[in-house]
């Protein structure tokens, strides 16, 4: 949150935040378990405002919720509470988070992966919140927690093939998927052909020494 909050406050917020939702995996056993193919990844949420950065790092089948993280990191967002929740509210999370003022760094296949874990769940961000907080930042950070966790259930199903094709396309970021295949293959037939000069090379090679020698 705010600098106006001490560290033992905020380090009790984020302990309160990860034991609800680690509570909310435990009623859900097929999210807790889709978990598992994520614990090598690291996601990061900064909000600008209210200022505050959160960690969320799967590890098995729960997760853990840090406040500060020093290596990699797998996939991040940048933006405020506002920007959140328009795309937590959003008809099409895609546009959204394409054309909204959210800034998305990294890998999306694994936060998509996330969302859709995290968006099956039912979690008592208040509660746990509040007692740590108090009313007003304790509210404030369920509020943005849910908007930052919620915009999963509304992804559709082309939701992932959207943002691919906007990397790839419209950002330009790498190459379209179809333009590395057509490369790939290209260097492999250069590669045959190349094997195959060698081929007769070495066979012309043998028949000249053969006719030398007589």
């Amino acid at each position: 949150m705010t600098g106006d909050i001490n560290p033992t406050l905020h380090t009790a917020a984020f302990a309160a935040a990860e034991a609800a939702l680690n509570r909310a995996l435990e009623l859900a056993p097929a999210a807790s378990a889709a978990l598992t193919a994520l614990e090598d990844d690291v996601f990061a949420l900064h909000c600008t405002a209210p200022a505050v950065d959160i960690y969320l790092q799967p590890q098995g089948n729960n997760v853990r919720l840090m406040g500060m993280y020093d290596g990699p990191i797998t996939t991040s967002i940048r933006g405020e509470a506002s920007d959140f929740a328009s795309l937590a509210t959003a008809s099409d999370p895609a546009a959204a988070l394409i054309n909204g003022n959210l800034e998305l760094h990294g890998d999306s296949a694994p936060l998509i992966e996330l969302q859709r874990v995290l968006s099956q769940l039912d979690v008592d961000w208040e509660a746990p919140l509040v007692g740590a907080l108090g009313d007003v930042a304790g509210h404030q950070l369920a509020e943005m927690l849910r908007n930052a966790f919620a915009w999963g259930k509304q992804a559709s199903a082309s939701f992932g093939r959207q943002l691919e094709e906007f990397i790839h396309e419209e950002a330009r970021l790498s190459p379209p998927r179809l333009e590395l295949e057509d490369f790939y293959r290209d260097v492999q037939a250069l590669s045959l052909r190349i094997e195959r000069l060698e081929s007769r090379s070495a066979r012309l090679r043998a028949r000249l020494r053969q006719r030398a020698a007589h």
